[in-house]
């Protein structure tokens, strides 16, 4: 019976050609979607799952007087670990870690660089299950002065000689001298801790930062106890800050703890979040996950009204079959059957796709998606029980539909074409899916664009950043002249962070013409032609001066910070902070205002603006060398600024960055978003205008009679066109009714998360029907022109 079931199924699936490969590349099409997307998921869902403890992440909100509003970090003092793990006997213990951004390591001869090194407590193996390959976990970071390295960067620098015990010089802010007591594992992809090498946090801290309270600039993380009730344990953590901080400064955080499997992926509104590997919302997996189904679900869709479409091409044989004693069930039956054969050809084609695709989608992710698709099980099993079920669900209406035909009215001849209000459901829901991608594809387009193409209130285009060192930072003026002397170089300046990363945030005091106002702003030091080199205009005041009489004097604040510092005072000018003493709290700071700076956007626009003060002081020095090059070819400008390099810094490697690339970075979360829902949103509209051809092609034939007679009676073209496609549009019209309200809500919680959004505009969703339309006149119009141009003499010769 079973060879006779698969031979009517072959056999119906070669002579209906066209439809099967509708069903065929509709169902492919929608499980290559998802196996790619589950692919995804699962890679998000694996992060830092390697470790095995119950670690929490300690991260703070900062609530300073004169910021915008409280804001979440990343970071915290260097105290709180020990304090923490002695108060609290649900803490069983603490490690702390801070980054290190690329060491140049020597040894003997040869120099490598480690694009990311961290410094660590020694306890950094014992609490994360990083894999060390030679040492002890215990020790080998205990003693100052110690180094872990990479089984790649050990290989780079050493070659075939054994590492362990070998010193290697650093030469950075400091020159250190690090003697090498471990070999680890490469740490893994999905991790979001990424680091070629580990250096011994003793080495640069010692008993005077247990003092530290204040100072923000560590990550610490904490091993709980398994059955530790974590809201009640931040419940206590308002007390322990009073205890360790006097004088009122316990009022301005609060201390909340995050599991380790949701940093990566639950960290989109925390900031100053710099050691985070691929930072992700996990809302975006979500959608991509529903988005995904929804493609896999239309081309179920598109079998199903297929199926039931074309039930009188099978009718005789339900008839036949019913009346020589089959049971419905065995009919239904054998129709799922039919049903997962088809699914699991297109599983077989859907396999070959993701292969086929798949380079392109991490290419596009940025991420090391592995389809191991026969050598891991649970995978296989997985992706084939959902291929049965496709199959079965794609399959359950139109058994049941073609399983209850009464045999007497099929075989008399009597079986009437009833018009399927369950099918034309299907069709509304298909397109309202497809409208509602397209709408919101179109929206989230056009918020990376605004994000892109926004003003930020300076100018980065052109221009190149430089990192500074030990080494070459006290050559900072000798190789701003070099360079200033070229006639590639338009500007230079420097300064201690870059236009784009989260500013310090540090406590300034301003004394006006009343008491003196402490608050908290965001800070950088720079060079006098900062504001120069970056084109950010002034709405009050001078800019600094460049012959040195400024220096450790004087401060420019933007406009944000000037109204806040005049809140009580609304009625007087931003003019009159002009000369007024201002400086940082608690530091031998105290300078004036010179000048007020337009707001400018110097981090992403995914955050307001904060206050921010731009102080001159060169003896301070600088982490980085803004460049802005003359022209349009950057290849020769950078090759004659590094010749300079060389000439200066001849023991530095010269290495640089492009401003736009750092903010490019800043939103490539956004663009691969807008990029994967755009293309999960025309698949779903092939999808759907497959199935729509589908049904116009059987209307076609059906009405073919029709259409002869017709033409003879004069019909045109253009008549006969519209004739077919009018029932057709009509369903898109309704599903485009349907789609749009629940796009504007669906985009317009979405824009919430972004501090400069772009407009709702009804002319979206004006063109994205329209294109639905018009996208759909084009699948109906091949098959209806086709018709209509039919000879109806060959239409009619069987009457």
């Amino acid at each position: 019976m079973l060879k006779n079931y698969l031979k009517i199924a072959f056999r119906n699936i070669w002579k209906n050609k066209v439809f099967s490969a509708i069903n065929i590349v509709g169902l492919a099409i929608g499980m290559a979607s998802c196996i790619m997307i589950m692919l995804f998921v699962f890679f998000e869902k694996s992060f830092d799952q390697m470790h095995t403890k119950n670690l929490y992440r300690l991260d703070e909100v900062q609530k300073f007087e004169g910021m915008v509003a409280p804001q979440k970090v990343a970071l915290s003092m260097f105290p709180m670990g020990p304090t923490l793990k002695e108060e609290f006997p649900q803490i069983r213990d603490y490690t702390r870690l801070t980054s290190f951004d690329k060491a140049l390591l020597t040894y003997q001869e040869k120099k490598i660089e480690l694009p990311k090194v961290l410094w660590v407590d020694p306890n950094f193996f014992q609490m994360f299950d990083y894999k060390l390959i030679e040492g002890e976990k215990a020790n080998v970071l205990k003693e100052p002065n110690t180094a872990v390295l990479s089984k790649s960067s050990a290989a780079s620098m050493f070659g075939n000689v054994d590492p362990i015990g070998k010193s290697v010089i650093h030469y950075g802010n400091d020159t250190l001298t690090f003697k090498v007591t471990g070999i680890m594992e490469d740490v893994p992809a999905n991790s979001h801790l990424q680091f070629d090498g580990l250096f011994s946090f003793s080495t640069i801290t010692g008993p005077d930062n247990m003092k530290n309270w204040g100072g923000n600039w560590l990550i610490t993380y904490l091993d709980l106890a398994k059955d530790t009730d974590v809201p009640a344990l931040e419940k206590k953590f308002p007390a322990y800050l009073k205890r360790h901080m006097k004088e009122g400064g316990w009022k301005f955080y609060e201390l909340f703890l995050q599991p380790l499997a949701d940093v990566h992926a639950q960290s989109a509104d925390i900031t100053h979040d710099y050691i985070n590997f691929q930072k992700f919302d996990r809302s975006y997996t979500y959608i991509f996950s529903v988005i995904g189904i929804i493609v896999l679900i239309i081309a179920c869709v598109n079998f199903m009204n297929l199926s039931t479409a074309r039930s009188t091409g099978r009718a005789k044989e339900v008839g036949i079959r019913k009346s020589i004693g089959a049971q419905r069930f065995q009919l239904a039956g054998q129709f799922i059957g039919e049903s997962v054969l088809l699914s699991v050809i297109a599983l077989v084609l859907a396999v070959l796709l993701v292969k086929l695709l798949l380079p392109g989608v991490n290419q596009l992710s940025q991420r090391e998606l592995n389809f191991a698709f026969f050598t891991n099980p649970a995978l296989l099993l997985g992706i084939l029980g959902g291929t049965v079920v496709i199959g079965i669900f794609s399959g359950l209406y139109p058994a049941a539909f073609l399983s209850a035909f009464q045999p007497i009215t099929v075989l008399k001849g009597t079986l009437q074409h009833s018009k399927s209000n369950f099918r034309n459901a299907l069709v509304i829901a298909q397109f309202s899916s497809a409208v509602f991608l397209i709408i919101a594809t179109a929206f989230a387009v056009k918020q990376l664009r605004y994000m892109q193409k926004k003003d930020p209130g300076f100018v980065k285009e052109q221009v190149i950043i430089i990192p500074l060192d030990s080494k070459s930072g006290p050559k900072y003026q000798a190789i701003k002249q070099e360079l200033l002397s070229s006639s590639f170089v338009e500007a230079v300046t420097g300064s201690q962070q870059r236009l784009g990363n989260n500013f310090h945030q540090t406590g300034v005091t301003f004394h006006g013409d009343g008491p003196a106002k402490e608050i908290a702003s965001s800070q950088v030091v720079v060079d006098p032609d900062y504001l120069t080199l970056y084109k950010i205009k002034l709405v009050a005041g001078r800019n600094f001066t460049s012959d040195g009489s400024d220096n450790a004097k004087t401060y420019i604040i933007n406009e944000s910070l000037a109204k806040e510092l005049l809140r009580d005072q609304p009625k007087l000018t931003l003019e009159t902070l002009v000369g007024k003493h201002f400086g940082f709290s608690g530091m031998d700071s105290s300078g004036t205002i010179v000048g007020i700076a337009r707001d400018f956007n110097f981090n992403s626009l995914h955050h307001k603006i904060e206050t921010l003060c731009l102080f001159n002081q060169k003896d301070w020095g600088y982490q980085e060398m803004s460049v802005r090059i003359k022209g349009k070819d950057a290849k020769q400008s950078i090759a004659a600024i590094q010749a300079m390099w060389a000439n200066l810094v001849p023991d530095q490697t010269f290495t640089y960055s492009f401003l736009d690339e750092h903010f490019a970075d800043l939103y490539r979360a956004d663009s691969q978003v807008s990029e994967i829902v755009g293309i999960l949103a025309a698949l779903a509209i092939f999808v759907s205008c497959l199935g729509l051809f589908g049904l116009a092609s059987y209307s076609a034939e059906r009405r073919i009679k029709e259409i002869g007679v017709r033409k003879v009676m004069g019909a045109s073209v253009a008549g006969i066109v519209a004739l077919l496609s009018k029932d057709f549009v009509r369903l898109v019209l309704v599903s485009i009714i349907i789609a749009t309200p629940v796009a504007w809500w669906a985009v317009n919680a979405w824009l919430t998360d972004f501090a400069y959004r772009i407009d709702i505009e009804w002319w979206v969703f004006v063109t994205a029907g329209l294109m639905a339309i018009a996208v759909a006149l084009l699948t109906i119009s091949f098959q209806s022109i086709k018709a209509a141009m039919t000879n109806p003499v060959k239409s009619l010769r069987s009457e």
